[in-house]
């Protein structure tokens, strides 16, 4: 192999580690079976909420997955392997994957990381249950708001009641 050749392959992986290493989430997937309609639909959803997708020799993968410290990878890094590489929403390409996934049988997801940790498929799977981040806002509102509609409404019952009672006494 020419040193061209090497020093190229080298990048590459250094590349492949940089991305595990930056990724708040990566998820590894299988994707034999799809066509390439369905990938190309794939990609542009994991596109659309901010995801890389990217499909990586198995060989590099093991070095860059070797050199970040994510040795549990190794064990998944068989057959046509593709990454979800999530840099800023942690839950945004399990949640993409799982639910192509339940319309798209082909698409198997294998395993990833969470912030620098292993996780497993069933852990991804909570994952992607999780609500969105607006979703989460919306409901720590809704508990926040609470406590002062319920004021709001025993002030109100508070006045209806007085003015009940004036009425009767005119």
């Amino acid at each position: 192999m020419s040193s061209a050749t090497i020093e190229e392959k080298k990048k590459i992986v250094e590349e492949i580690t940089e991305k595990l290493k930056k990724s708040k989430t990566t998820v590894l997937t299988d994707y034999r079976g799809l066509n390439v309609a369905e990938v190309t639909e794939l990609r542009k959803q994991l596109r659309e909420a901010g995801v890389e997708f990217k499909v990586l020799k198995n060989t590099m993968s093991r070095r860059a997955a070797e050199a970040a410290g994510f040795t549990e990878l190794e064990q998944h890094l068989v057959g046509p392997t593709a990454f979800a590489f999530s840099y800023e929403d942690v839950v945004a390409p399990a949640k993409v994957l799982y639910k192509f996934a339940k319309d798209h049988e082909a698409l198997e997801i294998k395993a990833g990381l969470l912030e620098g940790e292993y996780v497993t498929v069933e852990q991804l799977k909570e994952l992607a249950d999780l609500p969105s981040y607006e979703g989460l806002l919306s409901m720590l509102l809704s508990v926040l708001q609470a406590p002062m509609r319920n004021m709001a409404l025993a002030v109100k019952a508070v006045a209806d009641q007085q003015g009940e009672g004036e009425g009767q006494e005119a």
